[in-house]
């Protein structure tokens, strides 16, 4: 099968184009679809609501905290100790390189996705009271 893309690429440029589906494909998708819904809802919704880009957002979030940290940590231990400095600068290169990897995979096109998905939710919900937010995490099913 791999053989055959490869060949009609080589043979007919088609490296960029996109085919339609089928009536019988888009039919069984559907099927795929609502049997998932009925199975997991909460996953579905889940995979509904997340983009290709949040995971790569998310790293580059969290390398951006963990650099932060570990700059305080070299600001406090660097006169103490030359070897912890060190090693604060060594989690601080790693964790900018994990930042430029994640920045890298989400391109424009990421940063305007997650920009864009955080306008429309502060539209959609302005203030939002980080104390709804805990009931609504810790909310019991009775």
């Amino acid at each position: 099968m791999i053989d055959a893309v490869v060949t009609a690429e080589a043979e007919y440029g088609w490296r960029d184009r996109t085919v339609p589906l089928s009536e019988h494909e888009q039919r069984i998708l559907h099927e795929l679809e609502q049997s998932l819904y009925q199975e997991d809802p909460d996953f579905a919704e889940r995979v509904r609501s997340e983009t290709v880009y949040r995971h790569a957002g998310r790293y580059c979030v969290w390398s951006a905290l963990v650099f932060v940290v570990a700059l305080v940590f070299m600001f406090f231990t660097f006169a103490s100790s030359l070897a912890l400095g060190f090693v604060g600068v060594i989690v601080m290169f790693l964790s900018g390189v994990v930042f430029a990897n994640n920045a890298r995979r989400m391109g424009k096109a990421g940063i305007d996705d997650i920009s864009r998905s955080l306008h429309t939710r502060s539209i959609n919900n302005p203030v939002q009271d980080p104390r709804d937010w805990i009931r609504g995490r810790f909310q019991r099913d009775d």
